[in-house]
């Protein structure tokens, strides 16, 4: 039988983070696939629910969770409703969000005995790919690695061009055009980076990671270009890169997702992923 439970635990800050788990109820122990969300992102855009049941029917325990201030809330778990939290996130705040998720894995009571503790695996999609780098080269109980549509610098988020205002004025304004919100980023953000940059420099921490890792890009990727992807795979020592042609970003899934089928390219990355772990 298919369990899937969601579940409440601490994150930075003392701030909620609402975690998934789903697996196969029997008596295996199961390598655990935690996986990270991108920018505007939250663990069940598109079809991240039909991917932690694929992950678990062949044979995983899948964890995905929503990073405490992304902006959703325990309620509001699909909606940015909580702007002020999005606005106060921070790089810092998601690689602690996601070392508590990992302690949570490695010491719940609740999900002991169906896991096997030695495979412990990350996946991130693009920022989350860029957040799972850095956490691999942190924490060595991390044996694999797979990003999807994986940024390899954070600059991209810091509008050079703006700083001075955004200084003055303490907050600068992302629009999200999927929900049509002005998403803000405070100036907390900058500070926080520029106070963690060696940390924070995700082609120098990929080459302190030396795991099997697998970058997977699309050609068609419109955020990330697949130069990055090339980047990634030369900085990381045991990484491969699957290259998917023609795929978006999100390779080619949209959210909401009402088709009953699933995007082959979508299809190829979960299958790539699940091969590569086992």
């Amino acid at each position: 039988m298919l369990i899937r439970n969601t579940i409440q635990i601490t994150g930075s800050l003392e701030k909620p983070i609402l975690l998934d788990i789903t697996y196969l109820d029997n008596a295996n122990q199961k390598p655990v696939v935690i996986f990270c969300h991108g920018f505007k992102g939250f663990k069940d855009w598109g079809l991240f629910n039909a991917t932690a049941e694929q992950f678990a029917k062949s044979g995983f325990l899948f964890v995905k969770f929503n990073f405490s201030y992304n902006g959703t809330t325990a309620e509001n778990p699909t909606e940015f409703v909580d702007l002020n939290a999005f606005g106060n996130n921070n790089y810092s705040i998601e690689l602690n969000d996601l070392e508590n998720v990992i302690h949570w894995v490695l010491n719940s009571e609740y999900i002991a005995k169906q896991i096997d503790n030695e495979k412990i695996y990350l996946i991130g999609h693009s920022r989350g790919g860029g957040i799972s780098i850095i956490k691999s080269a942190e924490n060595k109980i991390i044996k694999k690695l797979i990003t999807w549509a994986s940024v390899s610098y954070f600059d991209r988020s810091i509008p050079e061009s703006h700083l001075e205002q955004w200084k003055k004025e303490g907050v600068y304004y992302i629009f999200n055009s999927r929900t049509n919100q002005q998403m803000p980023l405070f100036y907390q953000f900058y500070e926080n980076f520029s106070a963690n940059k060696q940390r924070l420099d995700i082609l120098a921490r990929a080459k302190e990671v030396n795991i099997p890792t697998l970058v997977v890009h699309g050609t068609a990727d419109e955020t990330v270009p697949v130069s990055e992807a090339n980047q990634l795979t030369d900085s990381i020592s045991e990484a491969q890169c699957l290259v998917i042609e023609k795929a978006s970003h999100t390779f080619d899934v949209t959210h909401p997702f009402t088709s009953k089928e699933i995007p082959t390219n979508f299809q190829r990355v979960i299958d790539e992923s699940i091969r590569f772990l086992l």
